[in-house]
Order: structure tokens, then C-alpha cells, then sequence
């Protein structure tokens, strides 16, 4: 079942499940599958994942290298590593650049997919090149060819472009310094997302406020503009989100925009939130909320408006909070 390799603790079966720390085996697998022309779809540690209760009708591939090296300030980090730990490192060798991302679950390779991020700070802001998996061939993209923009990069459209490890240009700084940083942010991070807690994290993404309308822009306060983004979570408040419950899924009474497996919730009753809110507020503000997380044996629309299930080929489907 994949619902052992989600942070939400729900999904279905694979027809076939396949995984290696193994970079070699993986990218011999890999070439296999997509000349067979089977669906197959490549996920992480499943923290941003949202998987059909039916499961995916084809095969999942997963690659678990978690090879992490230091020299001076170039940082090497295979996709399979976890970001937490890659974080640490760089705090224990002096560096600076990651230490705000302390406490955001998931591979270091779903973390370049979707460009994650937190207070004011992306991990793209670091990177120095990609290697990546387009078919067959082997190839690297510099920073400004990745196409990183908030929660974005080129691999999120490009679905079986497969990230294999990153490179990372870092800043020296006192490591007690990052450290109370890291302390302080895990603190908050910890007391919003409790580890036990079966969510991931964020569901929407924040809004530019330079892109709202001017009418939506006016019913803005500004308490609530921080780094030139809206919190998703003040419209979705404005809307009743909080409390909100849909069998085994529930929406935070203290976050709006964190929706919980509070206990044998499924993947349809999660959808069905998920529409309601977005429904709720294109209705109130006229806004088309865009989820973070990513979904496995989906339709291409995510849940879309039934919730239909289909195979993707050739999906890859990362993940990052």
C-alpha cells in the first residue's frame, strides 16, 4: 500500500513498487520502464503527496541515494537525501543559506522540484547546478535553466525530467549563530505541524499580492502581507475553513490552511475538502487557490471535480512541503 510512504497515511496499492539507493540501478530501471511504456511515476518521502485510494495503476519508482559531501562552501547532495539532514550539515560545518528550512519534511530532491522555501528564503537562492535524468540522457542545468520561481521550477513541468543531485554554493557563518536559528524556526515549525501529525503541512500555496486584483488587494490588511506574499490561509479563513471536517479529514482549528488525517481519512474525503475550500473561495474573492501538494493516480487535474482516477505516464510526482 502507498499509504506507508505518505506523510498523510493514505493511498492504495502499486502494481509494482520499486526502489534503490543505487544510482545506477535506478537509472537502469528508469530506461527499462519507460521503453516498456508502462505508467510509472517517480516520488520522495511522501510528505507532499496525496495518493488515490485506488492506488496507482502502473509502477513507482523511488531513489533513496542519500549521499551528502562538504568541500569548503560546494555542497553535493543526491536527490534521495532528506533535507533535514542536509541542513544539519551545513550548520555543523559553518554554513549559511539553509538553516530557515529547518523542519520542512522530505527529500532534498523533492525540495528542488518544488523549490521549497520558508521565511522569506527558497532553496534555489543556493543552487548551483542540477543533474537530472530526460529519458536516456544524463544532464545538467545550471540555476537560471532550472527556471525556479516561488514553489516552481522546470521540473514541475516537466514531469519526467528526474532530479538524481543537486550542487549547492553556501556562505561561511558562526554555526552556534545558524543554530539558534534553526532552533528558534523548528520551535514554531514543531508547535504548527506536530510530527505525529498525518498532514503535509501547507495544502495551497501563498498568493503574490502584486498579481491580485485591486479589489481583492483592497480587502487585504496589511498584517497579513509578509515578503510581498498573502497567506492562503487569511482567505480560507475569511471562508470558514477552520474546523472543518469531512469524515477522518479535518481542517486545524488554528490553521486554515492545514488539513489533517485525523484519523482513517481517505483520499476521496480529502479532495472533497480540498474543492470545497477552493470552491468557497473563488466564490468569496474571485481567487483560484493552487495546492502545493501533489497527487499520484489522479487525473492530470489532480482530484478535479469527482475525484476520477487515471494512470499518468510518464508522471513524476515529487514531493515537498
Amino acid at each position: 500500500m502507498l499509504s506507508r510512504y505518505t506523510r498523510f497515511g493514505i493511498g492504495g496499492p502499486a502494481e509494482v513498487y520499486l526502489e534503490t539507493a543505487s544510482e545506477s540501478s535506478f537509472v537502469q530501471a528508469f530506461k527499462l520502464v519507460q521503453a516498456s511504456g508502462a505508467s510509472y511515476t517517480v516520488i520522495g518521502d511522501g510528505t507532499n503527496l496525496i495518493v488515490s485510494d485506488s492506488g496507482f495503476a502502473g509502477i513507482v519508482l523511488r531513489f533513496t541515494a542519500a549521499d551528502i559531501q562538504i568541500g569548503g562552501k560546494a555542497v553535493q547532495a543526491a536527490a534521495g537525501a532528506e533535507l533535514q539532514s542536509l541542513v544539519d550539515d551545513c550548520i555543523a560545518r559553518g554554513l549559511r543559506g539553509l538553516e530557515t528550512m529547518t523542519g520542512i519534511p522530505g527529500s532534498v530532491g523533492a525540495a528542488v522540484y518544488g523549490n521549497a522555501g520558508a521565511y522569506g528564503h527558497s532553496i534555489n537562492e543556493r543552487i548551483r547546478e542540477v543533474r537530472f535524468l530526460q529519458g536516456a540522457k544524463m544532464r545538467v542545468f545550471q540555476n537560471t535553466a532550472c527556471e525556479f520561481r516561488y514553489r516552481e521550477s522546470v521540473f514541475k513541468r516537466h514531469k519526467d525530467w528526474i532530479i538524481l543531485s543537486v550542487e549547492l554554493d553556501m556562505d561561511e557563518a558562526p554555526g552556534e549563530q545558524l543554530r539558534g536559528t534553526a532552533n528558534d524556526i523548528l520551535k514554531i515549525r514543531l508547535e504548527k505541524y506536530p510530527p505525529t501529525m498525518k498532514c503535509a503541512g501547507s495544502i495551497f500555496k501563498n498568493l503574490i499580492f502584486a498579481e491580485l486584483s485591486e479589489s481583492v488587494r483592497r480587502q487585504v490588511p496589511e498584517r497579513v502581507i509578509r515578503e510581498g506574499k498573502v497567506a492562503s490561509a487569511y482567505f480560507l479563513e475569511q471562508v470558514g475553513a477552520k474546523g472543518m471536517e469531512n469524515g477522518g479529514i479535518r481542517v486545524a482549528d488554528y490553521h486554515a490552511n492545514l488539513i489533517y488525517n485525523a484519523g482513517r481519512g481517505t483520499a476521496g474525503q480529502l479532495c472533497q475538502v480540498i474543492e470545497e475550500l477552493k470552491a468557497r473561495v473563488r466564490k468569496q474573492f474571485g481567487l483560484a487557490l493552487e495546492e502545493e501538494v501533489q497527487y499520484v493516480g489522479f487525473s492530470p487535474d489532480g482530484c478535479g471535480p469527482n475525484g476520477k482516477v487515471s494512470a499518468a505516464r510518464r508522471s513524476h510526482s515529487d514531493d515537498a512541503s
